[in-house]
């Protein structure tokens, strides 16, 4: 199905809305325990899938061509285990190193199986003017971004601006072409379960390909309970529309066993047609190492 955005958001359906903390804790705690795998080499295939729905990430200011063409030759080959034909679904750099990567993949023969995202619109915290934003995604997608990964301006969810924020998002689809819009909410600096469940429908609206937790900078990241409100809303989206969109968390996903809570999280709300890299990515630096190590024992 192709949606056609309205110019003006209907926000009655963020009316009304109340989540409660408690409950929603209670209920992480309830799918952990219904999910709980027990047998190794159960675990291991969880970590495998794992290892391909990473965005494999380098956002430090240090960066340099040498490092992000490192980074993609890992993406391209993440895990020294014999026969294995597993890459990770993407790179993830800031847009300035977007042509290096798109280089580097070009180069190891992956374009198209390895996507190459960018971080945009005044990365991390948003507060930058809308044609600045607009012109970073521009850049990005000009240099060989497949997808871009644009930060909500959280001002605009605190003071419940929801029209205004939905005509930034729109016009940040639509300078996104055709590469994939993945939109940080940066949860930790939303204040309320509510307000991340109508910033996530909010962007969803507006054409969002994705939704994901947060930039990675903040002092909250990802965390479980936030993600069942995600993959609440992204649920209740699909029953309005009909059009799946994805989730990404980002942030402080450091252990095999978070990853594999992640999974286990979309595959109890949404179902195992979401755990492929269309639909699920978790963003992640140093997560791919310990994966592989775990991989190995």
């Amino acid at each position: 199905m192709v949606l056609v955005y309205a110019k003006t958001l209907d926000t009655t359906t963020l009316s009304h809305v109340y989540i409660d903390k408690t409950s929603v804790e209670s209920q992480i705690k309830n799918i952990l325990n219904k999910y709980h795998i027990k047998n190794r080499t159960n675990y291991k295939k969880w970590l495998l899938k794992a290892v391909s729905l990473i965005d494999l990430t380098t956002l430090s200011g240090d960066d340099t061509r040498s490092n992000v063409t490192k980074l993609c030759v890992k993406a391209a080959y993440p895990l020294s285990l014999k026969d294995s034909a597993t890459q990770t679904a993407a790179v993830c750099v800031y847009p300035n190193r977007v042509a290096d990567a798109n280089d580097a993949i070009k180069k190891l023969g992956f374009t198209g199986k390895i996507q190459i995202a960018s971080v945009a619109t005044g990365f991390p915290s948003g507060l930058y003017p809308l044609q600045t934003r607009l012109l970073e995604i521009k850049l990005a997608v000009a240099n060989g971004a497949s997808e871009i990964d644009v930060v909500l301006d959280r001002s605009l969810v605190l003071m419940g601006k929801w029209d205004t924020l939905y005509d930034e998002v729109l016009q940040m689809k639509k300078e996104c072409g055709n590469a994939h819009l993945k939109v940080i909410l940066g949860i930790g600096e939303l204040g309320t379960y509510e307000n991340v469940y109508n910033a996530s429908i909010v962007s969803m609206m507006a054409g969002a390909d994705f939704i994901k937790t947060s930039t990675g900078k903040e002092a909250i990241n990802a965390t479980l309970p936030v993600g069942l409100v995600m993959c609440r809303a992204i649920r209740n989206f699909y029953q309005m529309t009909g059009t799946k969109v994805g989730l990404k968390p980002a942030g402080g996903i450091k252990t095999s066993q978070d990853a594999v809570n992640w999974l286990i999280l979309i595959y109890s709300e949404l179902g195992p047609e979401w755990l492929t890299p269309k639909l699920f990515r978790i963003g992640a630096s140093s997560l791919l190492t310990v994966l592989e190590k775990d991989l190995l024992q």
